[in-house]
C-alpha cells in the first residue's frame, strides 16, 4: 500500500537570480511575447496610427508602459 505525502516549502527568489533569456522564455511560455523595448517614438506613432484607424493598439500601449516604467501590465 502506497501513501502520498504533500509538503509545502517556501523559497525566497529574486529576479536577479534569472538571466534575461530565462525570463523571456517564461513570459512566452505563459502566452506573453516579450516586448521589443526599442524606440518609444515608434511605439507612440504606431499607437496613434492604429487608434486613428480604429484598430486595437493595446499590445503597443503595454509595450510603451513597460518601456517607460519597467513594469509589465
Amino acid at each position: 500500500m502506497y501513501h502520498t505525502i504533500y509538503k509545502e516549502v517556501e523559497v525566497d527568489v529574486d529576479l536577479s537570480d534569472f538571466d534575461t533569456d530565462e525570463l523571456i522564455e517564461e513570459l512566452e511560455s505563459r502566452g506573453h511575447p516579450a516586448a521589443d523595448v526599442g524606440d518609444g517614438n515608434s511605439l507612440v506613432h504606431s499607437i496613434y496610427e492604429k487608434r486613428r484607424l480604429g484598430k486595437d493598439y493595446q499590445s503597443e500601449l503595454d509595450q510603451l508602459i513597460y518601456q517607460v516604467t519597467g513594469r509589465a501590465v
